[in-house]
């Protein structure tokens, strides 16, 4: 009997994770509880994924406002600093902001406009072609921003940015700027020190800075990139990747984490006698098409995953196979000929023309995003995914 049911993603729920707990051992724990519970047999390739925030739990990996603060003054010391394109965010950017603040006398906050990088939406694009603004070329003071637009609250949070991490800056006793602008070089009319906040487009913004006359340049993954007072720390992303914890800290991104993923990977091999592929997701790379929100603010979608995860999906389009190359079958003579094609497929097909309307991006950042969409950020209590049958085609 041919299987009636390909991929198969399940969340696994796991006790609530600790500074100290042994990771591994609980993930391992955890996926062969719930195969016995629930009646699955674990093989070959399939895939377990980890959210990053438990194994930074586990790890401890977290900064307070002060050890921020202390960060930020010893690379700037106490001159006016530039902080340039931070996504709006209470959750991933307003304690950093404390801590940025704390540690200078005076912030110029540059805000990109109409959304951050990540979609989260100052003001609607439709309100600056009614107004003849072109973000791209205009730059904005806080007050001809006000006067264009008034007070606009974010549509998923009611809150005004603007007002709100003015009000951060300010409550840590240092003054605050604040100007819209796409263009890295607007700062440079302001300070020449700037605290460099954008996500994945901050290599071009420093390199743009530093070629037109910046005196200093720090990127936020450049801000405890090793432990300050006793703080946590992330070698490759310092505070990028951070998570608000409490009013007065941050979860860090976690650390080493190749060494977890194969680990847990060689004691389910020693458990069960399959080789299960791993790794550990953030943020999944997707965009909502209503609020226009692209989901990665995490530096990287997996800092580290097992090495039957490296590279893209080799598929091909079964609908294309169909109207194309076997239009001319029908019926189970089409379906052996469709199944014939893709045993015999060659590798890395990805500029053929049944290969049209795949995915051509990674396998982590796939799945990633597939784990990230099961396990949700809320209450579900499934940090754990468990995933089979992803490698499969038409053919098993």
């Amino acid at each position: 009997m041919k299987r009636a049911v390909g991929t198969v993603v399940r969340g696994l729920r796991a006790p609530i994770i600790n500074q100290g707990d042994d990771i591994v051992q609980i993930v391992v724990d955890t996926v062969l509880h719930a195969a016995k519970a629930e009646g699955f047999t674990i093989g070959d390739r399939d895939i377990v994924t980890i959210t990053e925030s438990i194994v930074a739990r586990a790890q401890g990996n977290y900064a307070t406002v002060d050890q921020i603060a202390a960060d930020i003054q010893a690379k700037f010391g106490e001159e006016t600093i530039g902080v340039v394109f931070p996504i709006f965010s209470r959750n991933r950017f307003a304690v950093n902001l404390r801590g940025i603040a704390k540690g200078v006398k005076h912030v110029i906050l540059m805000l990109s406009y109409p959304s951050d990088e990540v979609g989260n939406q100052l003001i609607d694009i439709d309100a600056l072609d009614e107004k003849d603004i072109n973000p791209w070329t205009d730059v904005l003071t806080e007050e001809e921003f006000r006067n264009l637009f008034g007070y606009s609250a974010h549509p998923f949070t009611g809150v005004d940015y603007i007002k709100y991490y003015k009000e951060i800056v300010e409550a840590e006793g240092a003054t605050c700027t604040v100007i819209l602008s796409n263009n890295p070089r607007t700062i440079l009319d302001y300070t020449k020190n700037v605290l460099v906040c954008d996500i994945h487009s901050r290599f071009r913004t420093k390199r743009i800075l530093k070629k037109n006359g910046a005196k200093k340049v720090i990127g936020l993954d450049e801000i405890l990139t090793e432990s300050v007072n006793g703080s946590g720390f992330n070698k490759d992303y310092g505070l990028l990747g951070s998570n608000k914890a409490t009013e007065d800290s941050v979860k860090l991104f976690p650390n080493n984490c190749q060494v977890i993923v194969d680990d847990i990977q060689a004691k389910l091999k020693e458990a069960t006698g399959k080789t299960v592929e791993v790794m550990v997701y953030g943020d999944g790379a997707f965009k909502d098409p209503v609020g226009k929100i692209w989901e990665l603010a995490d530096p990287v979608v997996s800092p580290a995953y097992t090495a039957g995860l490296e590279g893209r999906p080799n598929e091909v389009k079964l609908k294309y196979l169909a109207d194309n190359n076997f239009a001319h079958l029908s019926g189970e003579e089409q379906q052996k000929a469709i199944a014939e094609y893709i045993k015999n497929k060659k590798e890395d097909r990805i500029d053929a023309m049944e290969s049209l309307g795949t995915t051509p991006r990674q396998i982590p950042d796939l799945i990633g995003s597939l784990s990230d969409l099961t396990s949700g950020s809320g209450d579900k209590g499934t940090p754990i995914i468990y995933i089979q049958g992803y490698f499969d085609n038409y053919t098993n």
